[in-house]
């Protein structure tokens, strides 16, 4: 198992918790956020972890060097910010495996990665999505799930419980990117929503714990809620 962990993000909803850190060292119980996601990745037998670095990179670097619990890390330095998109771009060119793991890193899931991985190769497509349910999907925007494939999407704003894509996604490592697409560019908006039919991605629901550290609020929330973040995933097949 393969892993990259997007690590460049500016955090600039976050700038009065980070004291001068990347967002994905902010403190959680006094311990790096980026800790608990590759404690995670270590437990689910991840043998090899890129870290798609930028903004303040030697922060992480200077804290987690080149191997974390015998796990070696490869970091990928995004020179000017890319996008998600373009992050994940250039973090596949450093790939050594087909399918990779590819997290968000100011988001926990628990998360059956194994479960992911098998959804993903069950399903033959270039790529597969993490979903989860939450309460209000108004901030993240919705996923539409038909027969285990997303087949739509949910534009922001809209009140109500629902599904929402949970940032972990399978990805090939010869994932078909549009031709012509710019040096920076998101995944969300410019791939997975501009060609979803002929993506025609594999989904999955988790039923898990799902937080985004990227506001003030949920910040707080995980000082509490991510301390013994070890929690036992819940993974549906919607095929």
């Amino acid at each position: 198992m393969e892993a990259i962990i997007l690590a460049g993000g500016l955090g600039t909803r976050l700038s009065s918790r980070l004291n001068g850190l990347p967002k994905v060292m902010a403190p959680i119980a006094g311990q790096p956020f980026l800790r608990i996601l590759l404690d995670q990745l270590v437990k689910a037998g991840c043998t090899r972890i890129m870290l798609s670095v930028g903004h303040l990179r030697s922060v992480i670097f200077e804290t987690f060097r080149e191997c974390y619990r015998g796990v070696p890390l490869h970091y990928v330095i995004e020179e000017t910010p890319l996008g998600t998109g373009g992050a994940i771009r250039l973090a596949l060119q450093h790939a050594t495996e087909t399918p990779v793991m590819v997290l968000n890193g100011d988001t926990y899931l628990d998360a059956d990665f194994s479960a992911l991985l098998s959804r993903h190769a069950e399903s033959g497509r270039p790529m597969t999505l993490a979903v989860t349910e939450v309460g209000d999907m108004a901030r993240y925007g919705g996923v539409v799930v038909e027969e285990g494939y997303v087949t739509g999407f949910i534009e922001k704003g809209r009140i109500g419980p629902g599904w929402i894509s949970a940032g972990v996604y399978a990805l090939e490592r010869d994932f078909p990117w549009p031709e012509n697409i710019s040096a920076r560019f998101s995944f969300e908006t410019d791939v997975l929503a501009q060609f979803l039919d002929v993506l025609h991605p594999a989904a999955l629901l988790c039923g898990g714990k799902f937080l985004d550290i990227g506001t003030p609020e949920d910040f707080d929330l995980a000082q509490t809620e991510l301390v013994f973040a070890d929690c036992n995933p819940v993974m549906t097949d919607l095929g």
